[in-house]
């Protein structure tokens, strides 16, 4: 059943985004924007798919492996998803006072988006050594590695998040604005899908191949967005 729901959000994204660019009474401008909103939702998709791996990926290894003992107090391992919220309510004015500073200077959407993708996957690729050494039986690793993932993963969702639904709103054309902020949440649904399709894989796949995999591959993205920027941030016409 589920895997149906998320093949069903595919096609029913593919279809949409097909149906808009066969719309020949868009602008050139107008079309170009809608390639870039394209972009940017398959890059918030995979992002997605990394980031909310937090309730299940990250959750099964701090229960298993991962010493939940700090300054000599125990603590359940459902105590790591509040690190998120923590680190928002903390970085979150940070953030946006940095890109207010930097005023035209700051990064376009795209390269926002990169360092999202990149800081999603270093978020992970950190956890490859201490899953190595959780592999051998006994073995528990230091909280700190966990904490350090979920700081990574909370900056790099400070600048895709607020940056992506902001981008939707300004990229569309006025009369399907509404749509296209709609389907900017449609990406989180796909990135929740696939995120739990890699989940599945906890058991089957050495712990270290799979933080491997799934940090290497938003990184891989998130390159290939950044080499790209500059292209794309022409498409959006003056648009950030």
């Amino acid at each position: 059943m589920k895997t149906w729901v998320g093949y069903s959000l595919g096609i029913i994204t593919v279809a949409f985004f097909a149906t808009l660019f066969a719309d020949k009474s868009w602008t050139r401008e107008e079309r170009g924007r809608l390639s870039v909103i394209f972009v940017l939702f398959a890059a918030a998709a995979i992002f997605w798919s990394v980031f909310e791996q937090a309730g299940s990926t990250l959750n099964i290894f701090a229960d298993h492996s991962t010493a939940n003992v700090m300054f000599g107090f125990n603590f359940p391992s459902s105590w790591f998803q509040s690190l998120n919220s923590l680190f928002l309510v903390i970085f979150a004015p940070i953030v946006g006072w940095v890109w207010f500073k930097m005023g035209p200077k700051q990064p376009s959407g795209p390269v926002k988006f990169s360092i999202a993708l990149i800081g999603v996957g270093l978020g992970f690729l950190i956890l490859v050594p201490p899953a190595r050494a959780a592999a051998v039986p006994g073995v528990l690793v230091s909280p700190l590695w966990l904490t350090a993932t979920y700081f990574l993963h909370t900056i790099a969702e400070l600048c895709l998040s607020p940056v992506g639904l902001s981008s939707m709103t300004k990229l569309a054309p006025p009369k399907i604005v509404g749509a296209m902020m709609g389907i900017w949440f449609l990406a989180t649904s796909i990135g929740n899908f696939l995120a739990a399709s890699m989940a599945s894989m906890y058991e089957s796949l050495p712990l270290p191949t799979l933080f491997g995999r799934v940090g290497l591959m938003p990184i891989a993205v998130g390159l290939v967005l950044l080499i790209i920027a500059k292209p794309i941030a022409k498409m959006t016409h003056g648009i950030r």
